[in-house]
């Protein structure tokens, strides 16, 4: 069973990767799309990131008292464990459960109405016309909030040691700057752009072949959020396991 839906996901992305007829529409319903995924995000992303950076300081601060380790590690290890898993991961699956469920929902909610036959009919390509413009929203926004949750993670970082005085403003800043190897930022922004795919590609999938009425459309919402969720992180685990 698993195949069949494997493959019937591989066929509706053969659909949507067809020569669009009219670039201009698309090129505008991509601007749209950007809006929704990238600035309708950005102030989710930022105050949990900032939050997630200030727990991971107090957390490593509390895991290494030791004389013998400098504070200046805190800083190390919060900007590591940030832009090669947190950053990226965490946005990832904020991202499927605002982004994703709203993407089933629209199109599912389209299907059901019968207006994607309706495009069909017209001699639209109604997979490329409804999901391409998202994908590519997708494959470019998320990597976009991926750098500014890693950015406000690490700031957040830095301010939640100095309030409770767990690392100073010196070390942490000392710590940032000691080690940095900067392939892990380009390991981060390679699983933003997996991850920008499946968050727009699962959902768009799971909405266009629903079928039944509202409550098909919530549960296939709610299946493409689970779905989506385990594929990230089986292609964090790939991704890591391959540059790594």
């Amino acid at each position: 069973m698993i195949f069949y839906y494997f493959g019937e996901y591989l066929l509706l992305l053969k659909k949507v990767f067809k020569k669009p007829e009219k670039w201009q529409i698309y090129w505008k319903e991509t601007l749209h799309e950007m809006s929704d995924i990238g600035v309708g995000s950005l102030g989710l992303i930022v105050i949990i990131s900032t939050f997630i950076g200030a727990v991971m300081t107090m957390q490593i601060a509390f895991q290494l008292q030791s004389d013998f380790i400098p504070s200046s590690v805190i800083g190390q290890i919060n900007r590591d464990s940030n832009i090669l898993e947190l950053g990226p991961t965490i946005s990832a699956l904020v991202l499927m459960g605002k982004v994703g469920s709203s993407i089933s929902s629209q199109i599912g909610s389209m299907r059901v109405t019968e207006q994607i036959d309706a495009l069909e009919i017209m001699g639209i390509n109604a997979a490329g016309y409804l999901v391409l413009p998202k994908i590519i929203a997708g494959i470019i926004m998320v990597p976009v909030l991926v750098i500014i949750a890693i950015f406000c993670a690490i700031l957040g970082g830095m301010l939640g040691g100095e309030l409770t005085g767990a690392v100073s403003r010196t070390d942490y800043i000392l710590g940032i700057q000691q080690g940095f190897i900067s392939f892990t930022v380009a390991v981060a922004l390679v699983k933003a752009f997996v991850f920008g795919f499946i968050i727009t590609t699962v959902p768009a999938y799971k909405g266009f072949y629903v079928r039944g009425g509202a409550l098909e459309v919530g549960q296939a919402a709610t299946r493409s959020v689970v779905i989506g969720c385990i594929s990230i992180l089986a292609s964090d685990y790939l991704i890591t396991a391959l540059m790594l």
